[in-house]
């Protein structure tokens, strides 16, 4: 039996199944997890990139489709709106696959499927191709975004729980960053006189290096069983739709911006696609690279209290591109745009730390102690991320519909950011009543067939 002094090597049972895995004991972490965890995160950050760029190369490829595709700007919205909702809904299955198949195995699964979109994309991609057959093609590239579902989960199990904001942060932001990076790589190509077919023929290899370097230095961890009664129990928890509306308004806003800053500047402020491509990728690129940071604050501060403050920094930004947008003002537009997009990094990284708290919080609150709470707290915030992940990139298909309805009604983004901006509000008030008020007696959020507990404090949440 092992002691809490001991640090036992995870053995394997064969095909890289580590069946001891204890990041809470300090020892083990020490001696021998920190790591494997480090490799696996190296390794889930670049299949989790490449994802990344496969379900946002349709940011990118209506850039290049000019007036000889025969495409609307609202076509091209629509288009965007589809290829996320795919991205979203795809993140609940893409959670409990990593249970099921193992993370290593999943991670080498879904970075192969990534083949069938670069590959669909690269036989259509040529004006005269309908709309319709674009939508279809579009459609299968929202797989990528799943690949973020299953890369958290996997990495949160890898982590002991005073890690997870760095860890999670960096694994999303090394995620996120895939979309920047495809956006240049189309400003590259589009300076050099390049198609859309190079592009993706630069991806299709990439997509085989991601998934063979998973194969090769990944683990899959056997205590992380599957775990059906781990959805059931998340999605009976209201902390699960809380977080799930409150990350709409950080990644949701992320991706939805991602997707459509390039067509706003286009349509709005009559930018060429090169000229656009020059400034697309620089707010999802800082609001990538300062994710860890925002999970590193939360670590340190409270996701909380991050999470609440930075509503009001993404509502003060939002405030400023309404009369920017109003005026065609591009410098005010463009910096107040990029503003949003850090704000957005950052809070993506302390809402995400959110969560194993808020259920680490609960398992204490019932009365467990030691591996029991971290179990509890792995079982259920890593369940309910699934949740949280694909209701939140739901966001971004609002945004894309909203900025659609606003350039069809008013022929400009500026009814849509009122609406951003109102959507921020709430979401300043819902993080501080349910996670930072002081009540008494304090009462838990609950749902109607929750047994009372104690309420917790959510200052470190």
């Amino acid at each position: 039996m092992t002691g809490p002094g001991t640090a036992p090597a995870p053995p394997s049972r064969g095909g890289r199944w580590i069946q001891h895995w204890d990041p809470e004991n300090e020892t083990f972490w020490k001696e021998t997890g920190e790591k494997i965890a480090r490799r696996n995160l190296f390794f889930s950050v670049l299949s989790e990139h490449i994802g990344f760029s496969i379900w946002t190369l349709w940011s990118v490829l209506v850039l290049f489709m000019g007036p000889e595709y025969g495409l609307t700007p609202a076509d091209k919205f629509m288009l965007t709106s589809m290829v996320t909702l795919v991205g979203a809904v795809v993140r609940v299955p893409y959670t409990f696959a990593v249970a099921i198949f193992g993370g290593r195995n999943w991670t080498i699964i879904s970075a192969s499927l990534l083949l069938v979109p670069s590959v669909a994309a690269f036989m259509v991609m040529k004006p005269g191709t309908s709309f319709s057959t674009f939508l279809l093609v579009g459609l299968l590239a929202g797989i990528g975004g799943g690949n973020f579902a299953s890369s958290m989960t996997n990495i949160n199990a890898f982590f002991p729980l005073r890690k997870k904001g760095w860890a999670l942060g960096l694994n999303a932001g090394g995620g996120n960053i895939g979309v920047p990076v495809i956006q240049l790589a189309a400003l590259a190509i589009i300076g050099a006189g390049g198609g859309p077919r190079v592009l993706l023929g630069i991806y299709i290899p990439l997509v085989l290096v991601a998934a063979v370097m998973a194969a090769l230095f990944m683990d899959n961890i056997e205590n992380v069983k599957n775990d059906t009664g781990a959805a059931k129990d998340a999605a009976r928890d209201a902390h699960t739709w809380i977080m799930s509306f409150l990350y709409i308004g950080t990644f949701g806003s992320f991706i939805g911006y991602s997707f459509a800053f390039g067509q706003v500047l286009t349509n709005q402020f009559g930018r060429t696609p090169l000229e656009a491509a020059y400034v697309t990728f620089i707010g999802p690129l800082l609001g990538s690279l300062i994710r860890p940071l925002g999970g590193w604050m939360a670590d340190k501060y409270g996701g909380a209290k991050i999470t609440l403050w930075n509503y009001v920094g993404m509502g003060a930004a939002t405030a400023v591109l309404i009369p920017a947008s109003m005026e065609k003002s591009l410098a005010l537009f463009t910096i107040a745009f990029v503003v949003l997009f850090v704000l957005t990094g950052i809070g993506n990284g302390s809402a995400f730390k959110m969560i194993p708290g808020i259920f680490q919080n609960k398992a204490l609150a019932k009365g467990l102690r030691g591996e029991a709470a971290a179990a509890y707290g792995r079982r259920l915030s890593g369940a309910s991320m699934g949740l949280i992940g694909a209701v939140g990139a739901l966001g971004g298909v609002g945004i894309n519909l909203a900025f659609r309805q606003s350039f069809l009604s008013y022929g400009s983004g500026t009814g849509a950011f009122v609406a951003f901006l109102a959507f921020y509000a709430v979401c300043f008030a819902v993080t501080w009543s349910v996670y930072l008020r002081r009540t008494t007696p304090r009462v838990p959020v609950t749902t109607a067939t929750s047994e009372a507990e104690p309420q917790l404090s959510y200052a470190k949440v």
